[in-house]
């Protein structure tokens, strides 16, 4: 994911998290607060109930993966919206058991629902 779609300040994610959240799925849990960037900005995170160093960032690098395509792609229900989110993605334990098919449907249902929050 280019640097300029990322959060990256330890205050942009308290203020997401801060926020509304929008979805709580099997595999991830997603905040979002509308953002002042051009774009939309994505961040993700991993807590420490992932054990191994492994396991985490291979979570990391799945959600990642999945952010970029169904969050930020041009065909994302948050591309005809017109405001510009920043979006926290919490990975759960379940991130690495289940098919990466079913994490693209967790994360494209929250952008469905971040799609129609009101700012």
């Amino acid at each position: 994911m280019k640097r300029r779609f990322r959060l990256r300040r330890q205050s942009d994610f308290r203020a997401a998290i801060g926020g509304k959240r929008i979805y709580s799925g099997r595999a991830l849990v997603a905040f979002a607060i509308p953002g002042s960037a051009p774009e939309s900005r994505v961040g993700v995170t991993v807590s420490r109930n992932i054990k191994g160093s492994v396991q985490r960032n291979r979570a990391r690098r799945r959600l990642r993966e999945v952010a970029r395509s169904r969050l930020l792609g041009p065909d994302s229900p948050l591309s005809g919206v017109g405001i510009r989110y920043d979006v926290v993605l919490i990975a759960r334990p379940a991130a690495l058991d289940v098919p990466f098919a079913d994490l693209e449907d967790d994360v494209e249902q929250a952008a469905l629902r971040l799609s129609k929050l009101k700012p």
